[in-house]
């Protein structure tokens, strides 16, 4: 997306590198290279050096993997399908790249079954002609080539006794002579037109790889290798045979485990065993130290019955129990153990006439209603429901009695029939207001209807509200309050202005929609407060329309006068009551994207009549502002032109900006006439 004008806009984008870190450039295009194999955008990557030539060479070499594989395509098509014509829809630039590189190894095909030299002098570009010799070479029943030294790793002819060494040292060639002055290449290499210099086969885009399914071919200088689509995962490696092996952490020392654990490895990850072993009586934590286990505190006990169990370390004892029969209990007869007493036998027992309930080891009086057991003292006592359940037993006042209690009322209520609630009394039956009464918790209250209000004099009579002539009354209505018994009413200036719903506010006839502006076929009506505009706008001299406010520049014939127009016209339409406060933003505009190290300067170059606007930088463009306050209506026609510096060019773009500055909503005060 290309820099544009963006109203009341905020972007900020934030690339950072990784500061202090020396990357070479082999290591930039490899993370590059490596990144377009992912498929990533190759325009968005995230940087690994602030160095701008380490982002370049990023860029381009996951733009050369990205083109490669498109151009396969194209070449696979062409191969397979013998035509290009119908394939490619859509003008993407990866669109346009798989048809190039069709349509450049359909033509080398050609050339080749018509007996024509696939190294043509034809111009057709670098990657074409690659392209157009690659698929002629491919095609031909038998190439001629030239025999190359069988590996770049021999070592090359010395010449020392070679007759023919005068006649190499003549030829110059780029890698290696075999004779009579003629040139040869390395493995992975093929000459050049030329017949002198040498230049890369691309193996991945001949199909002459031998990857195996899964693997994606990546081509190298004189050769190419094969690499895994899919990661090996974590705890495997990747062997040179491209295969996943286990890493063997415990081997490696790469585990984590403690000094008193030794490392046990499995398939893709390790364990850690504990070195000591903890003997009987002990049980192994996490950390690897031995606990001792408390044996008492086992489901069944260890010990017999009538024993105690001490537990020790490592282990545990039994110890004889001594009978010892505490309150509640005797020993039986044989005297050997404790029984429980039944403290309620006998004629009075110990509740003194309240229920009694034997317990084991002890007993509870079952007391009345209205009394509570005391364990300490163990009677029954008469419970203070009012103090102890407060406000929860009566609505108004509580005052206890033995084993009960009673409620009673506050002055102007009466007691509930249900003994503890308290019944208000509606004295608005007897109609003691003038217009209408309330009835309130223990009183009662008069009020007034809508438009009325209560007397001050006996607070039970009501008067007529002049809300027109209140303190407040000129912000009832919006323009002018006439006043009505108990109630007003609002009316608005004769034309521009109808009364809202809310009776109250006047609000603008939009004359654009309602269809009763004046404006001609070929105007745009734009409705302003209290009134509308009828705009129209023609695009310039060499500018084209391109939607229904914006002008776009034609192509230039590289003109200095036709460069330096704007590349953009924008018409926008603001309207606002005059005596706004100032300052105050009205308009913004901006890049519509930002790229670090972009230079922006907006200015206003023309329409600011009387220098009531004026611009001001933000981070991501300009503001413009009212700097002085606008007393009449009036019309602006203000000119914004943003001038755009990225990556060493300069852009323009104008913003056409027409402010209607319209009357604020006038105020009549009560009772004047309008005129």
């Amino acid at each position: 997306m290309g820099p544009g004008i963006v109203i009341l806009f905020s972007l900020f984008g934030v690339l950072n590198g990784q500061g202090g870190k020396q990357m070479s450039i082999e290591e930039c295009c490899k993370d590059g290279r490596d990144r377009g194999i992912d498929n990533q955008d190759c325009t968005a990557l995230p940087l690994i050096s602030e160095s701008t030539t380490c982002r370049i060479v990023q860029e381009q070499c996951c733009a050369t993997v990205l083109e490669d594989s498109i151009c396969t395509n194209g070449i696979n098509m062409a191969k397979d399908q013998g035509g290009c014509d119908t394939q490619f829809p859509g003008s993407t630039c990866e669109t346009k790249t798989t048809r190039m590189c069709c349509d450049c190894c359909l033509l080398g095909r050609a050339a080749q079954e018509k007996g024509l030299p696939c190294d043509h002098s034809l111009s057709l570009g670098y990657q074409c002609g690659l392209v157009s010799r690659a698929c002629c070479d491919d095609g031909a029943p038998d190439v001629k080539t030239i025999t190359l030294v069988p590996d770049k790793d021999n070592e090359a002819l010395t010449g020392k006794d070679d007759p023919l060494l005068n006649e190499c040292s003549n030829a110059k060639c780029a890698q290696e002579c075999v004779g009579n002055g003629t040139c040869a290449c390395f493995k992975g290499y093929k000459l050049k037109p030329d017949g002198k210099n040498c230049e890369d086969i691309n193996e991945c885009l001949l199909g002459a790889s031998n990857c195996r399914g899964g693997e994606r071919c990546i081509n190298t200088l004189g050769s190419f290798r094969c690499q895994r689509e899919v990661s090996c995962g974590t705890g495997y490696e990747l062997t040179d045979s491209n295969n996943c092996k286990d890493i063997d952490e415990c081997e490696s020392g790469t585990h984590n485990c403690a000094p008193d654990f030794m490392c046990q490895n499995t398939q893709g990850s390790f364990r850690c065993r504990p070195k000591n072993q903890c003997g009987d009586g002990y049980i192994q934590d996490a950390l690897g130290s031995c606990i001792d286990i408390n044996e008492c505190l086992a489901q069944t006990g260890p010990c017999h019955p009538g024993q105690s169990c001490m537990n020790t370390v490592g282990s545990f004892t039994c110890q004889r129990n001594s009978v010892n029969c505490g309150r509640g209990y005797h020993l039986n007869d044989n005297g050997n153990r404790c029984v429980d007493i039944d403290e309620c036998k006998g004629p009075d027992g110990e509740c003194a006439g309240h229920g009694c309930i034997n317990l084991v080891g002890s007993f509870r009086c079952e007391c009345k209603i209205g009394f509570i057991f005391n364990s300490i003292s163990r009677v029954c006592e008469d419970i203070n429901e009012c103090r102890h359940y407060p406000g929860r037993l009566c609505a108004h006042k509580c005052e206890n009695a033995v084993g009960s209690y009673k409620c009673s009322c506050t002055q102007g209520f009466k007691l509930a029939s249900d003994g503890r609630n308290c019944d208000d009394l509606n004295e608005c039956e007897s109609s003691p207001c003038s217009q209408e009464c309330a009835n309130v918790y223990g009183s009662y209250q008069c009020y007034c209807r809508r438009g009325y209000q209560l007397s001050d004099r006996d607070g039970i009579n009501c008067e007529d509200i002049d809300e027109c002539a209140l303190p407040t009354g000129g912000h009832i209505c919006s323009y002018r309050c006439h006043n009505t018994p108990g109630s007003f009413h609002c009316n608005c200036p004769a034309t521009g202005y109808t009364l809202a719903p809310n009776g109250r506010s006047c609000q603008d006839v939009d004359e654009c929609v309602t269809g009763t502006h004046t404006c001609s076929e070929t105007e745009s009506c734009f409705n302003v407060q209290g009134g509308f505009r009828c705009l129209s706008f023609e695009c310039p001299p060499n500018y084209r329309r391109a939607g229904e406010n914006r002008c776009e520049r034609l192509l230039c014939n590289q003109t200095s006068e036709c460069l330096a127009l704007p590349l953009r016209i924008t018409y926008y339409h603001l309207t606002f009551p005059t005596n706004i406060p100032v300052p105050t933003n009205v308009f913004r505009m901006g890049p519509s994207n930002t790229v670090p190290g972009d230079h922006v300067q907006i200015a206003i170059v023309g329409g600011n009549k009387g220098d009531f606007f004026g611009m001001q930088r933000v981070p991501s463009g300009g503001e413009m502002a009212v700097t002085r306050p606008i007393t009449a209506p009036q019309d602006f026609e203000l000119s914004l032109e943003m001038r755009l510096l990225r990556y060493g060019t300069t852009s323009t773009y104008l913003a056409k900006v027409l402010v209607f500055v319209v009357q604020e909503q006038p105020i009549l005060p009560y009772n004047a006439i309008p005129e």
